[in-house]
């Protein structure tokens, strides 16, 4: 049996489907796809809170279309997130095991992939649902975020992508969306970073003037050598410092199709008319069934990339925006579902990887979400 740690999720369904999709899961005799069987489609969001949303009790920000997954299907509120953050919850989701299972949590303080070509992820012989959806005949996609690693041993192997956890087919982020992107104040790599050289160079620039010094007054016995390479140094730490933030957005924000990436770095305007194209694209191709469509969506995750038609129309300022649209965003897929006339043949499921970010707080502003009603 495959158990599933998340947070909060809303999800229209029938008792027939639900029961279709503990058979799927099941161990079979048969290799024939019955024609029962549903199609899937996992809906996630980043860091949305369970306060966040309609159908949870918020009634300030507008959440239509999730709002009416609730009504038509079932709302759930006793599931818990593995983890407080992306990499071992979604471990957790794909394989139904605690993170730590699959060496996806650490020990030293890194409790998410720091780099997109960093060695390591979700290890290759972990069973994710992907994967037995696959055996049993499901043509199966991922779209949006990943964060689960990509390289083993080269740039070029890609042993932890996720064709080779059992999707057919991936378009998004390898990594994830993250402030440092957009080259915000809440940072989770480039201000650090900056910190560390600026204060290596001013060491490196006191040594070198002291160096000058003591050779020009005779009290430092030491040639040239030294201060002119402590001087170099200092200057490629000064110009590390301020190349360091577009080093970051062009090694972690861009987006793939499969084995190829297709832009780098990632123009945030037209993201999300891409990603809605992909899933439309997907499920055309997959109509006939059955397929598995997880969309994991780069909202509500910082720096909050939202398109202009949203900006300024919420009540909770640009996380609120960026609610918002994602909902829009929902609402354009169920739209594609009942053009393609799947409606009636999908499961259709809605979570968040895990719990608000209450942590992404600037000054009085607040750009994560809640774990009770949203508030400011």
């Amino acid at each position: 049996m495959l158990h599933l740690h998340h947070s909060c999720l809303c999800f229209r369904s029938w008792l027939p489907a639900m029961l279709a999709v503990l058979l799927s899961l099941a161990p079979s005799a048969s290799s024939d796809i019955s024609a029962s069987r549903p199609n899937i489609l996992l809906l996630m969001a980043d860091d949305l809170g369970i306060g966040d949303i309609g159908c949870y009790g918020n009634n300030t920000m507008r959440t239509p279309n999730i709002d009416r997954l609730a009504e038509d299907g079932v709302k759930l509120t006793q599931h818990i997130s593995a983890a407080s953050l992306c990499t071992p919850s979604r471990a957790a989701f794909l394989t139904g095991r605690y993170p730590v299972r699959s060496g996806m949590v650490s020990s030293i303080g890194y409790r998410v992939l720091q780099w997109t070509g960093a060695s390591g992820g979700l290890p290759t012989n972990e069973t994710t649902f992907a994967k037995i959806l696959k055996e049993k005949g499901y043509a199966t996609g991922l779209i949006g975020k990943w964060h689960l690693g990509l390289n083993c041993e080269s740039a070029s192997d890609h042993c932890h992508h996720p064709l080779h956890h059992g999707f057919d087919h991936f378009y998004g982020m390898p990594f994830s969306l993250m402030g440092d992107c957009a080259r915000w104040e809440l940072s989770e790599k480039r201000v650090n970073l900056e910190q560390k050289l600026n204060f290596l160079f001013q060491v490196l620039a006191l040594v070198a003037l002291t160096l000058v010094a003591g050779k020009l007054t005779h009290l430092i016995p030491v040639s040239w050598m030294p201060v002119i390479w402590s001087a170099l140094s200092a200057v490629l730490l000064l110009a590390s410092s301020y190349f360091v933030g577009a080093l970051i957005v062009h090694a972690d924000c861009f987006l793939m199709r499969n084995h190829t990436i297709t832009e780098q770095p990632m123009c945030f305007q037209r993201t999300t008319p891409l990603i809605l194209q992909e899933v439309a694209s997907f499920l055309k191709r997959n109509k006939h069934g059955p397929f598995l469509l997880f969309v994991s969506f780069l909202h509500v995750h910082i720096p909050l990339i939202t398109m202009e038609n949203f900006l300024g129309k919420s009540l909770h300022g640009l996380y609120g925006d960026n609610v918002e649209e994602m909902d829009w965003m929902v609402g354009r897929i169920l739209d594609t579902l009942d053009v393609e006339g799947l409606s009636n043949s999908t499961l259709i499921y809605f979570t968040s990887d895990h719990g608000g970010s209450l942590e992404n707080q600037l000054g009085n502003t607040q750009y994560g979400g809640w774990n009770g009603i949203y508030k400011e």
